[in-house]
């Protein structure tokens, strides 16, 4: 659905969000929780057509922030952790000539690759390294525990940095999932 089969939309999630970026005072804004749902106003999205329209505008802002490019403004959205999950993990080949893409949750394929690397980086509620994916400038996914998990049944101990380390291949590039004990 475009902008404008969306604002012409009967759904009272359409028109709140719309009211809203009509007049910004309206009330709480987007936000994205940290399991990657959507919510305006302290109400979740229902309609996933509706998410995946917004993602597919969502961008880093000069500031760092993210924000829903719109056809006149942009409509600031706040995420607690990362915009996206990675959902699901699909494998072709073996060895370091496996290829890896993954489905996120508003159902972008990403492969992973040089453009779109894993990385680890701190859980504050955790307390622990939690890998994510680069799925476009700025813009991240966490992994969700399954496909953390698919991930660690294809790992091997490889050499990063002149250390052993547990990670996986994709794209002919090792990719660190973690340090070994």
């Amino acid at each position: 659905m475009g902008w404008s089969g969306m604002v012409q939309s009967e759904s009272g999630e359409v028109g709140r969000v719309m009211a809203a970026v009509i007049d910004p005072l309206s009330g709480e804004g987007l936000r994205i929780d940290r399991r990657g749902t959507w919510y305006f106003g302290g109400d979740p999205f229902t309609r996933k057509e509706l998410i995946c329209l917004f993602a597919s505008r969502l961008r880093r802002n000069e500031s760092g922030g993210y924000e829903v490019a719109l056809p006149n403004e942009a409509l600031p959205v706040k995420v607690e952790d990362v915009p996206f999950l990675a959902v699901e993990v699909f494998r072709s080949g073996s060895g370091e000539s496996q290829v890896l893409s993954f489905r996120t949750n508003v159902d972008h394929i990403v492969t992973l690759d040089a453009e779109h690397p894993l990385y680890l980086a701190e859980d504050p509620d955790l307390g622990e390294q939690v890998p994510y994916l680069v799925v476009a400038e700025g813009l991240s996914a966490r992994l969700s525990r399954a496909v953390y998990y698919e991930l660690a049944a294809l790992g091997e101990i490889g050499q990063h940095e002149g250390k052993d380390v547990f990670g996986i291949w994709s794209s002919r590039r090792f990719f660190v999932l973690g340090e070994t004990a």
